[in-house]
């Protein structure tokens, strides 16, 4: 595994660094949720070249399916309150990964419903246990 880096042309955090593993000359495959970076999912398999010692995410060479969600609470949410929510997205095949106490990346696989893990969102902001944006939608949509 290997870090590479993904620019996120914001003033307030530069770079976003996720695991990849190497899949080919100058290929990487993302095994970690992006959590502040759009257009990309777990599984997605991107460019990157050496820029000073860093593997910097040039583009997207192939998609993986997977969709990535942000959550964000409004004050800092615990292991125990936030696994109470956390069940139906589970229940989906979801995983996450915590930013901090207040942001969870989400990834959604591929085989899961992604229009009931929106569903599941949308009741959680409103019922205001969360807000939530897109970063990135792999599955195919209804037309």
């Amino acid at each position: 595994m290997v870090k590479v880096a993904i620019d996120l042309k914001d003033e307030r955090y530069g770079i976003e660094t996720l695991w990849a593993e190497a899949v080919g000359e100058s290929r990487y495959r993302l095994r970690n949720v992006p959590i502040l970076a759009f257009g990309y999912s777990e599984q997605d398999v991107v460019t990157a070249t050496n820029v000073n010692g860093q593997l910097c995410v040039s583009g997207i060479a192939e998609r993986g399916g997977h969709s990535t969600y942000r959550l964000f609470f409004p004050a800092p949410t615990d292991n125990e309150k936030f696994r109470l929510l956390w069940g139906p997205l589970e229940k989906l095949g979801c995983t996450f990964e915590r930013a901090n106490t207040r942001v969870i990346g989400i990834d959604v696989p591929p085989h899961a419903d992604v229009y009931a893990v929106y569903a599941i969102l949308e009741q959680g902001e409103q019922a205001k246990d969360w807000a939530f944006e897109e970063g990135h939608c792999g599955h195919p949509l209804r037309t």
